[in-house]
């Protein structure tokens, strides 16, 4: 059996919580397999938002496993508020959450060392969350790293020590200062630490790849968007894992050619949180307009999202860099009573028009060229098959299948679970 992926094509915010959910019943197993309490996957049915952070999106479901893989960072202190989250709705998460003994560990000194690298760095800052995941990854790529499997070792606690004495001695080199009370941010550690040895540690490739032969259905979970990947993403303005297919297979120790479906989740328009280049951002009443109808602000960070047409130069990169089978569109309601709408089919880089995604798209090198499409006036958020969708709405669409080669085969006209359609 293979293992299908759901991975975001634009810079996060894609709705890809709300497509896991839906997609939850099809599946015995949900994996998450990188990222850390940076990501926001936001889930609303009967009438109540939840928020996940770390924890993959078919823990609502009563019959699914969801595994948190070896790629995840995982911040002990986020993680017990998340669990307590569950509590408050009687979610059984001790039976069907399990947790990778290779994921390794967000210490209180990695979310200092974040803060006071950002701050440094004034105006260039690449809008980091702050929640110590880019130091985390450092330690996990220098051979410094604590993990999950280490808590269960006698020693655990003189790592953490040893590490935490490390990156105190790194705060000293940098010229900001960052006020902290390091025996309050340990003992908020500890109760973590206490509450995540509830939950079931495994030894997850070897979980998952069994299950493959046992002939399990596995959903793996991407977290944050394809032009956030560390290597194919906007660099520096990315974040510090793959978020792209191949980040599936390091991410949860599962070979290239046990890999089926690629879902991929893109917004009928774009949105971006934080710094780094846009070239479709809009600074006029349209992107007011996406921003306020879209509720478009970051679920991890309350951040507001900056707004701009489809950039189907950069869809199209995405599709090609994870090998996507399937698109699925969110936000098409957020569009209805735009008089005609714009989608970027190429770029003017230094002087040249390009239809592929350059090394740099900085504003200084790169102007966009748009194909203009008829909008529609249509509420569509009480829709609930394609039939009813109006045609202009269709007919864009079909464009964008056009271009990228790939059928969009849900399109969600609403945030609620119900509120998504799916074409044949």
């Amino acid at each position: 059996m293979a293992v299908d992926l759901l991975l975001g094509l634009q810079w996060g915010d894609e709705g890809k919580g709300k497509i896991v959910d839906v997609l939850t019943k099809d599946y015995d197993i949900i994996a998450r397999f990188q990222g850390g309490p940076n990501a926001g996957h936001t889930l609303i049915f009967d009438g109540t938002k939840h928020v996940l952070h770390t924890i993959p999106s078919g823990i609502f479901h009563k019959t699914a496993m969801n595994v948190v893989g070896n790629g995840v960072v995982i911040d002990p202190v986020i993680f017990k508020k998340e669990l307590e989250n569950l509590d408050k709705h009687k979610i059984d998460y001790t039976s069907k959450l399990l947790i990778s003994r290779k994921a390794h560990l967000i210490l209180p000194t990695h979310r200092l060392l974040d803060a006071a690298s950002e701050t440094s760095k004034g105006k260039a800052k690449i809008g980091s969350t702050l929640k110590g995941i880019g130091p985390t990854y450092m330690d996990k790529t220098g051979r410094n790293g604590m993990r999950v499997g280490d808590l269960e070792l006698e020693n655990w606690k003189e790592k953490y020590d040893a590490l935490t004495e490390k990156h105190l001695k790194m705060l000293q080199f940098f010229d900001v200062q960052v006020e902290f009370n390091l025996d309050e941010l340990e003992a908020e550690f500890i109760r973590g630490i206490d509450k995540l040895r509830n939950l079931q540690f495994i030894d997850s490739e070897e979980y998952l790849n069994q299950a493959i032969k046992a002939k399990k259905t596995i959903l793996a979970e991407g977290a944050q968007g394809s032009l956030l990947d560390i290597d194919f993403g906007t660099y520096p303005f990315v974040t510090s894992s793959n978020t792209t297919a191949a980040g599936a297979c390091t991410g949860l120790g599962v070979a290239p050619n046990k890999i089926g479906e690629v879902y991929g989740i893109f917004k009928a328009y774009t949105t971006r949180v934080g710094s780094g280049p846009f070239p479709t951002e809009l600074f006029d009443k349209d992107g007011e307009t996406m921003a306020s109808v879209g509720h478009e602000f970051g679920a991890t960070t309350g951040r507001p999202r900056r707004c701009g047409w489809l950039d189907l130069v950069a869809l199209k990169y995405a599709v090609d860099v994870n090998g996507v089978t399937q698109l699925m569109m969110m936000k098409g309601d957020v569009l209805s009573g735009f008089e005609s709408l714009k989608i970027c089919t190429s770029y003017v880089y230094q002087g040249k028009e390009i239809t592929h995604f350059p090394y740099n798209i900085e504003p200084e090198n790169i102007s966009v060229k748009y194909t203009e499409f008829k909008g529609w006036k249509a509420d569509l958020t009480g829709m609930t098959n394609q039939e009813q969708l109006p045609k202009n709405l269709l007919d864009y669409i079909a464009f964008i299948e056009q271009e990228t080669g790939v059928p969009v085969t849900i399109v969600s006209v609403g945030p609620d679970r119900k509120q998504t359609i799916t074409r044949k």
